[in-house]
C-alpha cells in the first residue's frame, strides 16, 4: 500500500481510501454484518483513512462505522466526517450555522464511538452561504480543533471558484484539506 500525506497535517494516508457511504444503503441495500466486515478487511488490509458523512444513508452509516470500529485500535486509521449537510425521516436538508456544526460533530463521534475525529469536512460548500461559511462554520470548526476535538478542518466542493472564495477570506491555516468533487475531461480540466 502507498501512504501519502494530506496537505501538511501530518496524516500519512492510504492512496485507498474507504468510502462508507455504502454502509448506509445508499446505493443498495447492505446487511450491517457485512458493512462490518468490510470495514474490518479493509483496514486489515492496510487502508487507514475511512471517510463518512451523517448525510449517508441519513445517519445509518455513521451508525454501522461505529459499529464497526468498536473493535479496532483507534491508532490504526484516520476518520473523516462532515457537518453541514444532513438527512431526516427521508428528507435532505443543509445547516451551515455554528452551532449545528459544534452539535454535529458531537452526535458523529457518539455515533462513531470515537473520542475525536481526524478530519472534518463542510459537506458540500456549494449549498451553503458561503459568508456564513467563513464566519460561522469555519470559526466553530476552528474552536473545536483548539480543544483537540477534531485534529483538522478542510471543505468540499465541486466548483473551485468557491473554494478559492472561502480560503481569500480566512485567515491561513483554518482551511488544511480541499476536496473537489472536480469532473475532469478533456473540457474540463480545471483542477
Amino acid at each position: 500500500m502507498i501512504y501519502r500525506e494530506i496537505g501538511k497535517t501530518g496524516m500519512k494516508v492510504s492512496n485507498i481510501s474507504f468510502g462508507a457511504s455504502s454502509l448506509g444503503g445508499v446505493f443498495h441495500s447492505l446487511k450491517e454484518e457485512t458493512g462490518i466486515e468490510a470495514v474490518h478487511t479493509a483496514v486489515d488490509h492496510g487502508i487507514n483513512f475511512i471517510d463518512v458523512s451523517p448525510y449517508y444513508g441519513h445517519l445509518k452509516a455513521e451508525i454501522v462505522l461505529g459499529k464497526a470500529l468498536k473493535t479496532i485500535d483507534r491508532n490504526r486509521y484516520y476518520l473523516s466526517t462532515k457537518v453541514g449537510r444532513y438527512g431526516k425521516d427521508g428528507k435532505n436538508y443543509w445547516d451551515y450555522s455554528a452551532g449545528k456544526a459544534t452539535e454535529s460533530v458531537y452526535e458523529s463521534m457518539e455515533r462513531l464511538n470515537v473520542g475525536y475525529i481526524d478530519l472534518i469536512n463542510i459537506h458540500d460548500i456549494e449549498f451553503a452561504d458561503l459568508e456564513q461559511v467563513c464566519q460561522e462554520t469555519l470559526p466553530a470548526l476552528a474552536e473545536l480543533r483548539q480543544k483537540g476535538i477534531v485534529k483538522h478542518v478542510g471543505i468540499t466542493n465541486l466548483n473551485l471558484r468557491h473554494f478559492k472564495y472561502v480560503i481569500d477570506r480566512v485567515p491561513a491555516g483554518t482551511v488544511e484539506s480541499i476536496l473537489s468533487f472536480c469532473h475532469y475531461t478533456l473540457n474540463d480540466d480545471a483542477l
